[in-house]
């Protein structure tokens, strides 16, 4: 009986391992290819826009960099400027962050692995107050990428005060 114990842990132990070793790595260099992207909002979809991820087993960060195209419109969801990048943690917990500038608020995020490890998903809620009005902005990415590491494709559903939106974004490892 404690031999068939034994082999159980092993065998639940190296499963784990295994589905750690599985999940996909979204690291490095991505550069938006809007050709083949759907729903980009008008400052995406006249302007550069590259993603620089780094990845380890604890989180998960993007910087994204936007040059051209109109300014963002402020208290929009889905992405920051010059404040910094969006970093999530790995583990499944929410993690609830003030916000600084002018809106203050909060923002909480979660990331959620698929099954099968091969898709992210990103969810983030900031609420505070623009102008003595209070709002929230709900953003949540589905990360995956293509079988050979070199496209990654993120499926975006954003709600805020302006509205509702869905997009494709389609990157190309730089």
């Amino acid at each position: 009986m404690k031999r068939l114990f034994v082999l159980a842990a092993f065998v639940f132990i190296a499963a784990i391992a295994a589905n750690a070793q599985n999940k996909a790595n979204f690291a490095g260099s991505w550069s938006l290819d809007k050709s083949k992207s759907q729903g980009l909002d008008q400052r995406m979809a006249d302007a550069d826009v590259t993603w620089a991820i780094t990845q380890d087993d604890a989180k998960i960060s993007i910087e994204s960099k936007v040059t051209g195209g109109q300014a963002p419109a402020a208290g929009g969801g889905g992405g920051r400027g010059p404040s910094g990048p969006r970093t999530y943690t790995l583990d499944g917990k929410e993690v609830t962050t003030e916000g600084g500038g002018q809106m203050g608020g909060t923002n909480t995020t979660k990331a959620t692995w698929a099954a099968d490890g091969k898709t992210l998903e990103l969810m983030s809620v900031r609420a505070g107050s623009f102008n003595g009005n209070d709002f929230k902005a709900t953003t949540t990415d589905k990360m995956s990428l293509s079988g050979d590491g070199k496209t990654l494709t993120v499926v975006r559903h954003s709600e805020s005060p302006r509205g509702t939106t869905d997009s494709t974004m389609v990157f190309n490892k730089q």
